[in-house]
Parts: structure tokens; C-alpha cells; sequence
């Protein structure tokens, strides 16, 4: 349906269609007027006619309302007047009753035209905020689309980092660590025949050897180098392994022996979700079973983890499921599979938790040798 100023603003843009319509109005009115002057006499012309002024000025601008005016009176005079008065001076109330048509008529216009300037200021004040909302949203994308590629960036700065601190510490820490050990293996032979020096060196060993472990641990943890030499499959039963024995959860992991290899992207972010999801089991759920799933499907990844524990409360569930504000974790397995084009569901019953990740898969997949 047109609005008033959008039937104005078509009308305003062709001068033809504008005297077009001005005079098919009066003309109209016209009609109207011979159809009803045997019921409401002589004087009904001029007050049938004023609507049709009152149109154009309010629609079709100043000129083609002039047009209205002058075709009205010749329409009256040649139409509604006997051939054999027509051009006869017009008496006295002929003369009052045109005067007050064109008077009338000519505040209608001015009133008009006032009108129409100021509909084309509030046009053109809209289209200039059109235009300026238009140039917002164009900087509020920009900013977005900044933001996206630096929050990648950072997730790839911290894998980064946690790649050279595993390094540095199986290099440097650990390799100092077994020297350490040695050495006091060697004063231990040494001694031996000193009981109580031999045992308090014997614990210093131990120690270091449970430090040495503690290390390499950490160290697998932080970034798995099974995750770039075996790949996801072999990395997550390594971790999977290690997890139930610390937590004393059991973990059940249904992973297809042809799983394959993915993009190193795709594997670390998959391997930081189990990862994550295992951890809330332990220290959230108080579920002593967990279950790990992995299949492709229709072109994805699909990662599910279940657990059998206390479920969610149900306002944390809408905070995490809307846009309010999870956790540390979830934010960051929400953003680290934005940026990878996928997407994160948490369903808690009271019963347990399901957490689902799916992951899109490009169509060609890395071979192990494209990865070294």
C-alpha cells in the first residue's frame, strides 16, 4: 500500500504525470458536477471543484494547481453556464462566488506548496541518515570482521605458544632433570654403605623421577606431539588413557578405526573440545562414566561427550545456551569453532550433559606427509 509521501514522491518526479493528473481530477469533478447540478443547483460547481484544487496542490505542486484553477473556471463557465449566456458579464454573486473560488483556491496552493518544501527537506534529511546508518553498519562489519580474524589470531598465537613451552620444557627442563638423576644415582653407589644418606638420596630420586614424569605430563598436555606425528586418533586415546587413571572416570571413546586424518587446525581444535569437556566432567558433574564419540557425517565432524552426572542448572543452561556469559571454556570452544565455521549444543536434563561440536570438513583432507 502507498503511503502519502511515497504517492507525492512519485507524482513529484515527472512534470508530465503532475499536470496528467491535475487535469483528469478536474475533469472528474467536472462530471461529478453535471451528474448532481439538477439536485443541488447553480452554486454546487465552485464547492465540487475545491477538492479536486485542494488534491493538486496537496500532490502535484504549484503550476499544475494554477492549471486546476484556470480548467476549473473555463469547465464551469463553458459547461454548467447556457450557450446563450455564456459570454455574458457575470452578475454581482457570479462575480463574490468566483472571487472566493480563486481566493480559497490560493490559499489552498500556497498551503500545498509550503507542504511539499517541507516534505522534500524531511525526504532528503532521511535519505542523508539512510546513508549515514548505511556507512555505520558498513564500519560496524568492518569492525566485526577485524575482531573475528584477531580473535583467530590469538587462538593460533596460543597454540603456538603452548607448542614451544612443551618443547622447552621436554627439551631444556626435562633433559636437566634426567642429568640430576644421574648424578644422584652415582653419589648414591657411592655412599651406599651410609644408610640414612642412601635413603634420603633414594627420595631425592624419586622425587625428581615423579617431577621428571610431572614435567612430561604437563608438557603432552599442553600440546600432545602425538597431535602432529599420529594424529587426532592416536592423541585422544593417549589422553583419553591418561585422564581416566588421574580421575578415576571411565572413559568409554567410540572413534572409527578409519577416522583418517584432518587439517591441523580441524584435529587441535577437536582435541582442545574433548579436552575441555573431560575437565568439566571432573570437576562439575560428579559423574563417574564418560562417553566419546566421533563421527563423520553429510560433509562434518560430529564430537559428542556425555556424561551421567548432575546435569546443569537450568539458568546456567540459558546463560550458556543464549547470549549471556559461560565460562572461560566454553567461551573459548564456542570462539575456536566460530572461526572454523562450526558450532557448539549443551543439553542437560538433570541427568546428565551432552555436549555436541560440529565441525565442517573440506573436501580434501591433509595426508600425513603434507603435514611435516
Amino acid at each position: 500500500m502507498w503511503t502519502k509521501a511515497s504517492l507525492s514522491a512519485r507524482i513529484s518526479g515527472n512534470t508530465l504525470v503532475r499536470y496528467a493528473l491535475a487535469g483528469a481530477v478536474t475533469l472528474i469533478a467536472l462530471l461529478v458536477c453535471r451528474l448532481l447540478s439538477p439536485f443541488v443547483g447553480d452554486n454546487a460547481p465552485y464547492v465540487l471543484l475545491f477538492p479536486a484544487v485542494a488534491f493538486s496542490a496537496w500532490y502535484c505542486g504549484v503550476w499544475p494547481s494554477a492549471f486546476t484553477i484556470v480548467l476549473a473556471l473555463v469547465g464551469v463557465k463553458y459547461w454548467f453556464i447556457p450557450p446563450t449566456h455564456s459570454l455574458r458579464i457575470p452578475n454581482t454573486g457570479e462575480s463574490i462566488g468566483i472571487l472566493i473560488f480563486l481566493f480559497s483556491a490560493s490559499v489552498v496552493v500556497a498551503m500545498g506548496a509550503s507542504r511539499r518544501r517541507d516534505n522534500e527537506r524531511l525526504w532528503k534529511a532521511q535519505g542523508a541518515l539512510e546513508d549515514r546508518v548505511q556507512e555505520r553498519t558498513t564500519e560496524l562489519d568492518t569492525v566485526n570482521k577485524s575482531l573475528r580474524e584477531l580473535s583467530a589470531r590469538l587462538l593460533q598465537l596460543q597454540d603456538d605458544e603452548r607448542r614451544r613451552i612443551a618443547r622447552e620444557l621436554h627439551d631444556s627442563v626435562g633433559q636437566m632433570l634426567a642429568a640430576l638423576t644421574m648424578n644422584l644415582s652415582a653419589v648414591r653407589a657411592d655412599i651406599a654403605r651410609l644408610a640414612k644418606t642412601a635413603t634420603a638420596l633414594a627420595d631425592s630420586e624419586g622425587l625428581v623421577q615423579e617431577m621428571s614424569q610431572e614435567v612430561r605430563t604437563i608438557s603432552h598436555l599442553l600440546h600432545p606431539p602425538l597431535l602432529d606425528e599420529a594424529g587426532l586418533p592416536s592423541a585422544l586415546r593417549w589422553y583419553v588413557d591418561g585422564f581416566a587413571q588421574r580421575s578415576k572416570i571411565k572413559v568409554d571413546l567410540d572413534l572409527p578405526g578409519d577416522f583418517g586424518r584432518l587439517s591441523p587446525e580441524l584435529e587441535t581444535a577437536i582435541f582442545r573440545v574433548v579436552q575441555e569437556c573431560l575437565t568439566n566432567v571432573h570437576r562439575h558433574s560428579g559423574s563417574s562414566t564418560a562417553q566419546i564419540r566421533l563421527r563423520h557425517r553429510d560433509g562434518q565432524v560430529l564430537v559428542d561427550v556425555e556424561d551421567k552426572g548432575k546435569g546443569i542448572p537450568p539458568e546456567k543452561l540459558d546463560a550458556m545456551t543464549s547470549a549471556g556469559t559461560p565460562g572461560v571454556g566454553i567461551r573459548g570452544m564456542r570462539e575456536r569453532l566460530r572461526q572454523l565455521g562450526g558450532a557448539l549444543e549443551i543439553e542437560s536434563n538433570g541427568m546428565g550433559t551432552v555436549v555436541q561440536a560440529r565441525l565442517p570438513v573440506p573436501e580434501t583432507s591433509p595426508t600425513p606427509d603434507s603435514r611435516s
